[in-house]
C-alpha cells in the first residue's frame, strides 16, 4: 500500500507540473507551426502572465482563477505587438535574426519586469489551499484538480477552435502550406499574429497557474521553463500540438519522480535525459514525422 501510495502522489505531482509545461509548449508549438519562428522569449511570456495575475489578485483580490482569463487578454495583445513590430519585420530573413530577435527579447521583458516589479522572489496563495480532496490513500490538493480540468478545458477548446471556426481551419492550412494559403487568399499575416497571441496567451496562463500552485516566482524565472517547453516539442515533435501533450505529461512525471526517487538536483536532469533517449530511439519525436 505504502509503495501505491508513492506511485499515486507521484503521478498527481507529475500531471500538475506536466499541465504548465503543456500550457507553455502548446503556445510554443502553435507559433512555431504557423510562422516557423524560433521564440526563445516564450517563458518571459510566462513570466510576465505570472506578474500579471499576481498584481490584479493584489489590486482587485479576486479568485485567480478568475483574473487567469485577464492575464490572457494582455499577454494576447503584447503577443500580437511582439509579432507585428518584432518578428514579421525579419520574418523569412534567416533564422539567426530570429534567434537574435528572440535572444533581446528576453532581456528586455526581463529588465521591464524588474523595473515594474522590482527582483524580488514572490508568491501568492491560492484561496484553496487548505482545502483536499481525498484520493485512496491521499489527500490530493482542490488546486491539482483545477489545475488539470482548466488545462483540459483550454486544450479542449482550442481543438473546437482550430477544426470548427474559419479562423482556425486558416490558421491550420498556413501551417500547412504558407503559399498555397496565400494563393487561396488566405491573409497569412493575420494568421500569424492571431497565432502568435494564443501561443502568448497559453503562456500566460502557463504562468497563472504556475503563481496559484504555490510556486515562486521573479523576472528571471522563465528562462528554465521555456528550456523545457522546447525539449518538450522536440520530444513530441515539432509541430504536433498532441505531441506537446504527451511530452508535457512525461516531463511532469519524470521529473517529480526524480525529485522524489533521486533527490531534487535530478529533477531538472531527468528530463533531458528522456529526451535525449527518445532522440536517440526516434529522432523526430514522439509524434514528428520523418522528413522525404
Amino acid at each position: 500500500m505504502e509503495y501505491f501510495e508513492v506511485l499515486l502522489q507521484v503521478l498527481f505531482w507529475g500531471l500538475y507540473a506536466g499541465c504548465i509545461y503543456i500550457l507553455l509548449a502548446t503556445g510554443l508549438n502553435l507559433i512555431f507551426g504557423v510562422m516557423k519562428v524560433v521564440n526563445f522569449a516564450h517563458g518571459e511570456f510566462l513570466m510576465i502572465g505570472a506578474y500579471i495575475t499576481a498584481s490584479l489578485f493584489a489590486l482587485l483580490n479576486y479568485n485567480p482563477y478568475v483574473l487567469i482569463l485577464l492575464s490572457m487578454l494582455v499577454l494576447m495583445g503584447i503577443g500580437t505587438m511582439i509579432e507585428r513590430f518584432c518578428f514579421r519585420p525579419i520574418l523569412g530573413t534567416g533564422k539567426l535574426n530570429e534567434i537574435f530577435i528572440s535572444l533581446g527579447l528576453i532581456y528586455v521583458l526581463q529588465n521591464a519586469a524588474a523595473l515594474v516589479w522590482t527582483d524580488e522572489w514572490r508568491s501568492i496563495q491560492s484561496p484553496y489551499a487548505s482545502i483536499t480532496i481525498p484520493v485512496g490513500p491521499l489527500n490530493v490538493p482542490l488546486d491539482y484538480f483545477i489545475i488539470i480540468g482548466f488545462t483540459a478545458a483550454l486544450l479542449i477548446g482550442l481543438y473546437i477552435f482550430l477544426k470548427r471556426s474559419p479562423i482556425g481551419r486558416a490558421i491550420r492550412a498556413t501551417s500547412q502550406n504558407r503559399r498555397g494559403a496565400m494563393l487561396v487568399g488566405i491573409n497569412v499575416e493575420r494568421m500569424d499574429m492571431i497565432s502568435f497571441g494564443i501561443g502568448s496567451a497559453f503562456a500566460a496562463a502557463g504562468g497563472t497557474l504556475w503563481v496559484v500552485s504555490g510556486q515562486v516566482f521573479n523576472p528571471y524565472m522563465g528562462s528554465m521553463p521555456a528550456l523545457k517547453a522546447f525539449a518538450i516539442i522536440i520530444l513530441g515533435g515539432l509541430g504536433s500540438i498532441p505531441g506537446a501533450i504527451i511530452g508535457g505529461i512525461i516531463y511532469g512525471i519524470a521529473e517529480n519522480g526524480a525529485a522524489f526517487f533521486l533527490g531534487g538536483p535530478w529533477k531538472d536532469t531527468i528530463s533531458f535525459i528522456v529526451l535525449i533517449v527518445v532522440l536517440i530511439i526516434r529522432p523526430v519525436g514522439l509524434f514528428g514525422e520523418a522528413s522525404e
